[in-house]
């Protein structure tokens, strides 16, 4: 079966399909023993000899791979780390490909973190423009007030710029109450930014949901794979926002 070139090397783990494009234009692709350079060339991975850089690309595409991943706390969100902190790559000893986070998640906080394999699913997932949600759960300090939850759902001003609409609930009281928030932005430590903006500094954040993904009794520190439902709920939120 047919397909563009850049795709097939995107699903084959080689690169995303944008940098398997770069390296495509750069001469480093070869199809039957000739040079391709030409972007959207068709070819037939089960027929044709595809090679980059003279490495042979599997005949058949490989299935990615999608992991849910608990982050702890005190975790950098990276394959390594200058500084020696501990790291994703510390709680994937029994994973076999190379996968890596779909976007992050700060060191001082936990929750769901998605892995991957899927160059192409990943970057549309942390596109800004991907309005992908993503759910928290926020310890703060003090109880806000309805006005200051209104607020908080119309949009504050962070570094100069306002956030966009959100949904934010109380989810368990007390002095200290925990909050449920949803965003479909992703910008750096955003809920945290968002709490101390309005004077209720978050004590603990846990990322609960991306998408469609829940992160539900998955312990901390723990791995599972995706269900295929999970990947295609996943796949249809970037769909709709490309074609809203």
């Amino acid at each position: 079966m047919s397909d563009r070139l850049q795709k097939v090397l995107a699903h084959a783990g080689i690169a995303s399909r944008r940098a398997a494009e770069k390296l495509i234009a750069a001469g480093r692709v070869t199809v039957n023993g000739s040079i391709v350079s030409e972007l959207g060339t068709k070819v037939d991975p089960g027929k044709d000899a595809i090679k980059v850089d003279g490495k042979r690309v599997g005949a058949a595409p490989r299935v990615p791979t999608y992991l849910a991943f608990h982050k702890p706390r005190g975790v950098v969100t990276t394959l390594s780390d200058p500084e020696g902190r501990p790291t994703v790559r510390d709680f994937l000893a029994g994973v076999t490909v190379r996968v890596y986070p779909v976007g992050r998640l700060d060191f001082d906080s936990e929750g769901l973190l998605l892995l991957t394999d899927d160059g192409t699913l990943a970057r549309d997932l942390m596109h800004p423009s991907s309005g992908v949600e993503k759910t928290y759960r926020a310890k703060v300090r003090g109880f806000p007030e309805p006005d200051t939850l209104r607020r908080l759902a119309r949009g504050v001003y962070v570094e100069g710029k306002r956030t966009g609409p959100a949904r934010i609930r109380v989810v368990e009281g007390g002095t200290n109450p925990w909050l449920e928030v949803v965003l479909s932005e992703g910008r750096n430590r955003q809920v945290r930014k968002m709490l101390q903006a309005v004077g209720h500094p978050v004590q603990k954040l846990r990322r609960v949901r991306y998408g469609g993904v829940e992160l539900g009794r998955l312990p901390t520190g723990g791995l599972r794979p995706l269900r295929p439902a999970e990947v295609e709920r996943l796949r249809r939120a970037v769909r709709r926002k490309r074609s809203s």
